[in-house]
């Protein structure tokens, strides 16, 4: 398996206008704020920065590569997507051309980790992207929002070409396992793949910062999601919050703690420096499978699914 960080950080929230985190967290970002946040993390030892030309429609990538220039490039691992529905659809070299508008934001003449940002025309854009390996341009491939068959499908057209998937990225947290239910996870484990998850707190609603009493700000589309089920969510949360009293860490970091207790690498998206001080600080707690059991059984009693509407149903 590649040697990538505990955590990665994600910067979907540093964009803004179509697509931009923007419109989920109902905040902009200013350059002060992810300055901010991106010398936290250099200082925690921090440095995989995930974005995707469609956050934003640019945006993010464009914020984070001003970040980027300011520090020797070969100390950080940066990430981003192609996303086929953005594609240029006249264009001959679709994903090199997407790659091509990426790097020039993000100031690089590389990328480390390059994923198919979802399953659209599953395997139609994985021999460019063999040819971008080739190159140089891209250093490992990833898969976002594929299921196992999907995955397999890609890693097989990659092994015969001589290179082989890196990473698999889906949404994954204690109130959604479709990648564990449906054996992603292990197919990951067996074949030396990193799996990265994101939504690992579910845009908060598992940070310990909201409940009944304290709903997410109205206006945002995150709040539209998980403000009804705060109530359902209580007796999880309580117990994060129990096991962090164990631990000397918060809720949150007990969240992020699970999602690495199941060998993944959570994706934490990073809007204010106390975000990337839990994720470090998360890095360093060891959860018990006992302590593990205990959340998973809270989890399912909540009843809740939270499987996004850009989210294929696994099986």
């Amino acid at each position: 398996m590649d040697n990538f960080p505990a955590i990665a950080l994600g910067t979907w929230s540093w964009g803004s206008g179509f697509a931009g985190g923007d419109q989920v967290f109902g905040n902009h970002l200013s350059a002060a704020d992810m300055q901010a946040v991106f010398a936290a993390a250099i200082k925690a030892g921090l440095n995989l920065w995930d974005t995707a030309a469609v956050y934003g429609m640019g945006t993010s990538e464009a914020a984070l590569g001003e970040l980027v220039r300011q520090y020797p490039r070969e100390d950080l691992i940066l990430s981003t997507k192609f996303t086929p529905q953005i594609a240029d659809a006249h264009s001959s070299t679709p994903v090199a051309d997407m790659l091509e508008a990426s790097c020039e934001r993000l100031g690089t003449e590389h990328i480390d980790i390059y994923w198919v940002h979802n399953p659209t025309r599953v395997n139609q854009w994985t021999g460019e992207l063999i040819g971008l390996l080739e190159s140089g341009r891209i250093k490992r491939v990833g898969v976002s929002n594929h299921s196992l068959e999907q995955i397999r499908q890609v890693n097989s057209t990659l092994t015969e070409a001589g290179f082989r998937l890196s990473a698999v990225q889906n949404h994954y947290s204690l109130l959604y396992r479709a990648s564990e239910d449906t054996g992603i996870l292990d197919y990951c484990r067996e074949n030396g793949m990193a799996f990265f998850a994101y939504m690992v707190l579910e845009q908060g609603a598992l940070s310990g910062r909201y409940h009944p009493q304290n709903p997410m700000p109205e206006g945002s589309s995150r709040a539209a999601s998980y403000n009804k089920v705060l109530p359902q969510l209580q007796n999880l949360t309580d117990a994060l919050q129990a096991i962090g009293n164990t631990h000397g860490a918060s809720t949150a970091q007990i969240a992020i703690a699970w999602a690495l207790a199941k060998g993944t690498i959570p994706l934490i998206g990073a809007t204010k420096v106390h975000h990337v001080e839990d994720a470090a600080q998360a890095a360093k707690v060891r959860l018990s499978a006992a302590a593990v059991s205990t959340l998973e059984a809270a989890a399912t009693a909540t009843g809740v699914d939270t499987r996004g509407s850009w989210e294929q149903v696994m099986e």
